[in-house]
């Protein structure tokens, strides 16, 4: 979100913590009101970002901002992690012991058909904010916009024409960009298809990575990337890579043995109220797809902050 065929599978929501959390700054009579209440379950994982957001707006420093709202920023504040798989069975050696669960924040609406569509026009390697529009998401029409562009120097590209953004890191890394129109199959690192093949042939990799950070692009772009680095992590139960086991092995003892999979997402620019809880939702829904491309279990979205924000009049 700007500030940002597979098989489908039972993904749902994180169970509602049924908070009353304001997300406004606090005011001493309001303060209370960004704790949980008794009614609450304190461990649920949606509490690290109402405490993040509470953290922010109690100790983060007022800082300006290029968009001249004013901001309440905290730097590197602790990381969020959230399960993308649950329990639903006491019997751990069930096939069906772990349900896929998506985190969805619940005290912030999140335009969920916009994560799905933007998170398929990265994937597409699209540079152009008109398919997105033209289906009725509008959240980068701004950024497309020919006011816009003129104003950041890019006056000679067409309405809709982001740049080398996100689609184009992850699929043509290095190519040289020319426009939204050029078709560029082949060219520069597929960054995509490289995470997938290290993930099937060598999990305990270190180097899967996806970087949407290229610094030779950055003055070509109409934004640069705020969600810019993402590490996958692949874990075996015991350390005991499924290498195909058995050839009489029943399925249960094979779905036991495969890995999990888990993402550690750095996001250089957080907006907690706007975008965070969208790239939080669209970096879980990529875990899960590249878990089921690689044969994988989902495991867990781990996401590190830098400058991590609070934007007054945003909420």
């Amino acid at each position: 979100m700007p500030q940002s065929d597979m098989q489908t599978v039972p993904i749902t929501p994180s169970e509602t913590p049924k908070p009353n959390d304001s997300l406004t700054p606090p005011t001493p009579a309001q303060s209370a009101s960004l704790s949980p209440s008794p009614n609450h379950n304190p461990s649920h994982e949606e509490h690290q970002y109402l405490r993040l957001i509470r953290s922010i707006l109690e100790t983060g420093e007022h800082r300006p901002d290029r968009t001249g709202t004013g901001t309440c920023s905290l730097f590197a504040p602790p990381q969020l992690r959230f399960s993308l798989s649950k329990r639903t069975t006491s019997n751990p050696t069930s096939t069906s012991s772990r349900t896929p669960v998506l985190p969805l924040l619940t005290t912030k609406r999140v335009f969920l058909r916009a994560v799905i569509a933007e998170l398929l026009w990265f994937i597409s390697g699209s540079t152009s904010s008109l398919p997105l529009s033209e289906a009725g998401v509008k959240i980068w029409d701004g950024n497309g916009s020919r006011e816009y562009l003129d104003s950041v120097g890019l006056s000679h590209r067409a309405v809709g024409d982001l740049g080398p953004v996100y689609g184009f890191q992850w699929r043509h890394f290095g190519a040289e960009y020319i426009d939204a129109q050029t078709d560029y199959t082949g060219q520069g690192v597929d960054q995509i298809a490289e995470v997938v093949r290290k993930l099937k042939e060598n999990p305990y990799d270190r180097r899967i990575i996806l970087s949407a950070w290229n610094p030779a692009d950055l003055k070509k772009m109409a934004l640069p990337p705020c969600h810019m680095f993402a590490q996958f992590y692949v874990s075996f139960p015991a350390g005991d890579r499924d290498d195909g086991g058995e050839e009489n092995e029943d399925q249960n003892e094979k779905e036991k043995r495969k890995g999990t999979l888990s993402c550690q997402l750095y996001q250089r620019s957080c907006d907690m109220g706007l975008g965070v809880p969208f790239n939080i939702a669209s970096y879980a829904l990529l875990t899960h797809m590249l878990a089921h491309a690689a044969d994988l279990h989902p495991g867990t979205l781990i996401h590190t902050m830098g400058d991590a924000t609070c934007v007054f009049g945003s909420y």
